[in-house]
């Protein structure tokens, strides 16, 4: 009773395998490569992305001392968004994947809004509809029959499967602006407007359940494929954050901020996403989703554009190592400024910088910028569904393994902030689902008796010094805006 859940991030992949009490028994990760072929572009090659997830998948049955023939399902979470169109005899992709921060189209996504379709620059609509436009003979190939499209989760479901399964599920379904909200499936009137071929579209499934079964030539045997989930909503679903008002964020390359709005739509004035969370047995939960574009690829800047940190880890000794940020502050909006501004133009502004200023200074201001930034978005949020405060509020992510990072929030927010026992939850989430899917869990009820708690975060003293902080911070985004002043 063993299951793998496979999380393909923007900036790695992993898989972890968990028993049927919860326990992690394996697990390996590995990075992904992106290129930025001019300024707000994101590629990857899909076919990388498919070699380092059976590396990962190898490892982790490796380091648990198991077989492929011992899972009893896999689960399938990834980056949403991102564009994989491929052939459908060869399974070859027809160009790079289009990485769901690509801001190539943004001009045509701002078009669409003013014909009356809801369309971000972070969906998958104008990206498609890019290719379809840009690779030579990518519209009449899809006219014909002869292109798949479909997000990352697509992507590996095909190649996990042999080419035998071209499927989503409602919550990838939703993040791609091609959806029909009511229906659950593909918008026609989207696709007509796009002029984007229907044929080329994968079935949209439920996020549980038998969905496909992996072929041995893939994976070694035959495995039900138990669970897809965009990455966001199996972090929720892992965090157990399953009632009307429930809110969870996790801190990946950027800041998602998720809060549950019940069985309908909700509408936002911030530029929130309504998204389907999941559809369990045909019935659908929703939410609201905000987005703080740059979070762990800032920190990721910090190692790999400044050289001033060695990994991810050194932030919280260096942040705790000095009293405050030395007056230095940071706006970190590396690929725009997402919710409450959906300015796609916006840029990082590092300031307040002096002699005295030291490395310690500036990762600090970071970590208290992602924090700050998150707030914006969270508040927003909020209101949009009229709840003051959230009733539970759960973190998960990489960057959730950083105590100050937290600490900060807490006091920030002056909410009471948990983390789990493992901060990798859209692995965990794909896992239960996959595991639901198939019966390894009976249900809910079984996952909450098993999960397990990573540390609480209680506010701190000093709420006035805090907000004094925040506010004065909020006066130097304007600086981010429209690529800075």
């Amino acid at each position: 009773m063993y299951v793998l859940a496979i999380d393909e991030g923007t900036t790695g992949v992993r898989a972890l395998i968990f028993a049927e009490d919860g326990r992690q028994l394996g697990g390996a990760y590995r990075e992904i490569e992106s290129v930025y072929p001019s300024p707000g572009w994101m590629e990857q090659d899909p076919e990388h992305l498919w070699r380092q997830t059976q590396g990962v998948i190898s490892a982790a049955l490796q380091d648990a001392a198991l077989q492929a023939g011992d899972l009893a399902a896999v689960g399938v979470a990834s980056q949403r968004a991102t564009v994989v169109v491929w052939e459908r005899a060869t399974g070859t992709p027809v160009c790079p994947a289009i990485v769901w921060q690509d801001t190539r189209a943004a001009a045509r996504a701002v078009e669409l809004q003013e014909q009356g379709h809801f369309v971000t620059t972070q969906a998958s609509a104008t990206k498609l509809e890019w290719i379809l436009d840009n690779v030579d003979g990518a519209r009449d190939r899809a006219e014909r029959g002869e292109l798949c499209f479909g997000g990352v989760d697509s992507w590996l479901v095909w190649k996990l499967t042999g080419g035998a399964a071209h499927l989503t599920d409602q919550s990838q379904c939703s993040c791609t602006a091609l959806a029909d909200p009511w229906s659950g499936g593909w918008s026609a009137e989207v696709l007509e407007a796009l002029r984007i071929p229907s044929a080329m579209m994968p079935s949209v499934v439920d996020t549980s359940g038998t969905l496909a079964e992996t072929a041995p030539a893939e994976l070694g045997a035959r495995v039900p494929i138990g669970g897809i989930a965009g990455d966001q909503q199996a972090a929720m679903f892992a965090e157990l954050a399953l009632d009307r008002g429930d809110v969870k964020i996790t801190f990946g390359t950027s800041a998602m901020v998720d809060i549950h709005t019940g069985d309908s739509l909700v509408l936002s004035e911030a530029g929130a996403y309504p998204l389907v969370l999941w559809s369990l047995g045909g019935a659908r939960s929703w939410c609201l989703e905000g987005t703080v574009l740059t979070s762990g690829a800032a920190v990721q800047w910090l190692r790999d554009g400044l050289g001033i940190i060695a990994s991810p880890e050194e932030t919280q000794g260096l942040a705790q190592s000095v009293a405050d940020s030395g007056g230095v502050w940071v706006v970190p909006a590396f690929q725009g400024l997402g919710t409450p501004h959906m300015d796609s133009g916006g840029r990082a502004t590092v300031g307040g910088i002096s002699r005295g200023t030291t490395r310690a200074h500036v990762v600090r201001a970071v970590l208290e910028g992602i924090t700050y930034r998150t707030r914006e978005a969270l508040e927003a949020l909020l209101t949009d569904v009229g709840v003051d405060k959230p009733r539970k509020l759960r973190v998960d992510g990489g960057g959730a393994a950083n105590d100050f990072l937290l600490q900060t929030l807490a006091d920030v927010l002056e909410v009471e902030i948990e983390r789990p026992e493992t901060v990798q939850a859209t692995a965990l989430g794909a896992a239960y689902l996959a595991g639901m899917g198939v019966g390894v869990w009976s249900g809910v009820d079984a996952l909450r008796a098993a999960w397990r708690t990573g540390g609480v975060f209680t506010p701190a003293a000093g709420r006035d010094a805090a907000e004094s902080r925040y506010q004065s911070w909020r006066k130097k985004v304007e600086a981010a805006r429209l690529g800075g002043l």
